[in-house]
């Protein structure tokens, strides 16, 4: 069994492994261009969807303050029931009341939080280990 001759226009290993690295350099030169594109894409939906939270957000706290006056003067019933500076001053101390009860629950559960242990100790061990003392 003859090997055939190798022609000129053959590619050599060098010609083949340097046409292959500008092939994956050009590969990976476009995967980030797309990369980049899509990322274009992303943080301006995400900006726009940030920015209608925001308006949500601000038209709610309208929507409280409106309702807040809405029920002061629901209390006060068109001069039948509490005066009107009473009536304020009642859904002011509810919203107070309401703040204190979210602070305290808010501190009970901020003293839940603790270190982690179990990670603080293994990262103690890394040291030793690579020390080789396991």
């Amino acid at each position: 069994m003859a090997h055939e001759p190798a022609h000129d226009t053959d590619p050599t290993i060098g010609r083949l492994v340097t046409d292959a690295s500008r092939d994956i350099s050009t590969l990976i030169s476009k995967e980030i261009q797309l990369a980049k594109s899509e990322l274009k894409v992303s943080v301006k939906a995400g900006g726009i969807g940030i920015g209608l939270f925001a308006a949500a957000g601000f038209l709610a706290v309208l929507a409280v303050i409106m309702l807040s006056v809405a029920i002061a003067y629901f209390i006060n019933w068109n001069g039948h029931g509490l005066s009107l500076h009473w009536a304020f001053l009642i859904v002011f101390g509810f919203y107070l009341l309401l703040a204190g009860l979210l602070v305290f629950v808010g501190i009970k559960k901020v003293k839940q939080v603790k270190a982690p242990e179990k990670a603080i100790g293994q990262g103690k061990q890394i040291p030793a280990a690579l020390k080789g003392k396991a």
